[in-house]
């Protein structure tokens, strides 16, 4: 799979997780579609894409081993780094650590994670 395709399928997944895991209505940015995607935000979800299909490539597979916890928090702290590159001072939601995401957002990484993983297998 490509970055971009695998940047759609980060985008795809979050969006149905979000859709799925989000308590009430989402707001509109959080469930808006790839082809309304900022740039940015399309080449954040690629690198985080290809982050978790490289590491799922050096564990030899063994990652998928990984709780669901940790899963999510990979991508997470992958997503923050990303945040960091992209803006000079993110919004501190942007950049909240683990423990201080929403059960909702945890869960949508860690389902991310898992779309990447099947999509890899």
């Amino acid at each position: 799979m490509s970055q971009t395709d695998g940047a759609r399928l980060f985008r795809e997944t979050w969006i149905a997780s979000v859709r799925e895991h989000f308590p009430g209505e989402p707001k509109p940015g959080y469930v808006t579609p790839w082809e309304d995607t900022p740039e940015w935000e399309r080449q954040a979800a690629g690198a985080v894409y290809e982050q978790v299909r490289q590491f799922l490539t050096v564990s030899a597979g063994h990652a998928s081993r990984l709780t669901r916890e940790q899963k999510g928090r990979f991508v997470a702290t992958c997503w923050t780094a990303q945040m960091f590159k992209h803006f000079e001072d993110p919004k501190p939601g942007y950049v909240a650590d683990w423990a201080n995401l929403p059960d909702w957002q945890k869960a949508t990484d860690s389902d991310i994670f898992e779309a990447i993983e099947k999509s890899t297998s």
